[in-house]
């Protein structure tokens, strides 16, 4: 096989592929090979061996040959990538078919940008904070889980008083000297006396109270109320007690545990669990946090160029990942865009360019450096980051899954190893905070 390459403007790699009559024949036989699994010819089951003359016959000799050429091609295509070593960001483009013998095409190819890293960048150095969970986020943690899962129960003797953590059912309207004010008559309105929902306050006032009493109590808006209209207004609120819901806090027995984490845990083993899951996420925020701020640090002594195609195809992914955020919500994409005034265009060019060019910078940046810094990651790294992972989940059946989408070779594999490497470089600019 023959290959001319030429670089062109836009970061376009120009390939003229030149491969012999008697190789390209070799592409005949896949040819074959393939019509015969699809082939639909009477008295012939699917699948079953075919004599090359009757499916001649059947979809003729220029079909045969025009897929030949078809699998040669393709084979040139990948064959020419391997020995120039060229990583292509965009589908090819065949561009002329010089000659068809001996079998000569000229393509392009996009490539990644030519980008230029002063040496300046070696003398970049950052801080580190040191990352640590307080015994209070702990047990915040601890008080999200108990919010989330505690059940409510009515209560129907009238000498049951309501206090905080408890669901009530009110009726209430806001005075403001002595005249009702508009959007603060609500009934039946449900309420749990820890949601701090309403005025600040409020809450408090009703705890103490019991089914079928009225109360009347002065609250003042805060100044810096969300609603203009109520902000910093003085009124008096009159609230009727309609039902009373008891509160029932889970206990963290050793099954409930397991049923959060499907892990059989004390209390004293859970806590020490969930500091590690919040330490983990500091940890996973940090370091967005110091890949931000690298990035902003390297774009500085960086020249490139990002041309249409290449950042096209960024937004394309940023806003698909975006959609995907929304939708997980039971949200329309088309509401979401209606709520912010914006057709899908506009959207993709106010808020979604900005996020895809940084990316694309930053990716375009630390793999420039990955290669020229050599970062290997070990076996024994790679293992350990898998183990890792695997920790997290207690279902043996996703454990066996993720078992098997680990193995060296595959995608995941690979996409680890240089995921890893990345993490290496960028702890190489920062220094831990003392």
């Amino acid at each position: 096989m023959k290959i001319e390459k030429k670089l062109l403007e836009n970061s376009i790699v120009e390939l003229i592929v030149e491969e012999s009559a008697a190789n390209i024949a070799k592409h005949r036989k896949e040819a074959i090979a393939h019509i015969e699994k699809t082939a639909d010819i009477q008295w012939f089951r699917k699948g079953a061996k075919i004599p090359e003359n009757v499916l001649i016959r059947k979809y003729g000799e220029e079909s045969i040959n025009k897929m030949t050429i078809d699998f040669a091609i393709d084979n040139m295509y990948r064959t020419a990538l391997s020995k120039e070593k060229i990583m292509p960001v965009a589908q090819w483009e065949i561009k002329e078919i010089i000659s068809e013998s001996p079998l000569k095409i000229k393509i392009h190819i996009e490539v990644f940008p030519t980008i230029e890293i002063d040496k300046k960048y070696k003398k970049i150095k950052l801080t580190k904070n040191k990352i640590s969970v307080t015994a209070a986020e702990v047990k915040a943690a601890l008080w999200e889980i108990e919010t989330k899962f505690t059940k409510f129960e009515e209560s129907t003797s009238k000498a049951t008083k309501c206090k905080m953590w408890d669901r009530v059912t009110i009726d209430t309207d806001g005075y403001e000297n002595e005249k009702m004010m508009e959007n603060t008559s609500m009934r039946d309105y449900p309420l749990v006396l820890w949601a701090n929902i309403l005025v600040p306050g409020f809450e408090e006032q009703i705890a103490g109270w019991k089914i079928g009493e009225t109360l009347e109590f002065p609250v003042e808006f805060p100044k810096d109320y969300h609603n203009a209209d109520f902000a910093g207004k003085k009124t008096t609120f009159k609230v009727t007690i309609k039902k009373i819901e008891k509160a029932v806090k889970p206990e963290f027995t050793e099954e409930f545990i397991e049923q959060l984490r499907g892990k059989k845990l004390d209390l004293d083993g859970f806590k020490k669990l969930i500091k590690e899951e919040i330490t983990d996420t500091k940890e996973a925020n940090a370091r967005i946090d110091e890949e931000t701020k690298l990035i902003d640090e390297l774009l500085k002594v960086t020249k490139m160029e990002i041309w249409a195609n290449l950042l096209k195809n960024q937004i394309e992914k940023v806003f698909w990942e975006i959609k995907e955020n929304i939708t997980k919500d039971n949200l329309k994409m088309s509401d979401y865009l209606e709520s912010l005034k914006m057709d899908e265009e506009k959207y993709k060019e106010v808020n979604v360019k900005p996020v895809a060019l940084k990316r694309l910078q930053g990716e375009l940046i630390l793999h420039k450096l990955y290669e020229d810094e050599k970062i290997e990651v070990t076996e024994k790294e790679l293992n350990k980051e898998i183990e890792w992972i695997l920790k997290n989940y207690g279902n043996p059946e996703v454990i066996d899954r993720l078992k098997e989408l680990y193995v060296p070779g595959t995608k995941y594999y690979e996409e680890l190893r240089q995921r890893m490497g990345y993490r290496k470089l960028i702890d190489t600019f920062f220094e831990i905070k003392k």
